[in-house]
């Protein structure tokens, strides 16, 4: 009797952090993106006025979801270590705009589109890929999500849209401003796109 209950609890201690890391990940990113879903299903939210309140929450989703500066980190790659670290502030800040936007203006367009989340696959000890599928009128689009372990969160780092990643998409055009241009080259040129002074 008493080895059953030994067997048992060994059992249970090895699946335990199995069982914690195979469903957090996926977990999380599905939460937040049926929370999205709702809002823009929500039949209230007709209208000029339900857009704005549709922009509002969808954005203040968009910050409990991503890693911004983490995002902002790998895609600027090893021209991060360029930047002052108040140039790295006001580039995280004038990033998480561009990004914000176009996650809203994207994702607002949506109705009834199905997600599927199939399954997350372990990257390294702590960054996970969470794979779904979005299925609109027949077709399917697999979007992937990145996401990265830090203080017991679980935040997504860069989305993968058929095959093409955010954060290579962003480095490549980055890559060309600061070829043979400071870090302030770049940061002006944000300024610009998102009207901040």
């Amino acid at each position: 009797m008493k080895k059953k209950i030994v067997g048992a609890f060994l059992l249970g201690w090895l699946l335990l952090p199995l069982a914690a890391f195979a469903g957090a990940p996926l977990d999380t990113v599905k939460a937040n993106v049926n929370g999205v879903l709702e809002v823009l299903r929500d039949p209230k939210l007709k209208g000029e006025a339900g857009k704005k309140v549709k922009e509002q929450r969808i954005t203040v989703a968009a910050e409990k979801l991503f890693d911004f500066v983490e995002l902002s980190k790998r895609t600027l790659g090893l021209n991060w270590n360029n930047f002052s670290p108040d140039q790295r502030k006001e580039f995280v800040q004038l990033f998480e705009n561009i990004l914000k936007d176009a996650y809203v203006e994207k994702i607002i367009a949506y109705t009834n589109e199905q997600v599927d989340f199939v399954k997350e696959v372990p990257l390294s000890e702590n960054t996970v890929e969470v794979q779904s599928t979005v299925v609109s009128k027949g077709a399917q689009v697999p979007i992937n999500y990145r996401v990265i372990k830090k203080d017991n969160d679980w935040k997504v780092y860069d989305v993968v849209i058929e095959g093409v990643s955010l954060i290579n998409n962003y480095r490549t055009q980055f890559r060309e401003i600061l070829g043979n241009n400071p870090p302030e080259k770049l940061l002006e040129t944000l300024r610009k796109k998102t009207g901040a002074k």
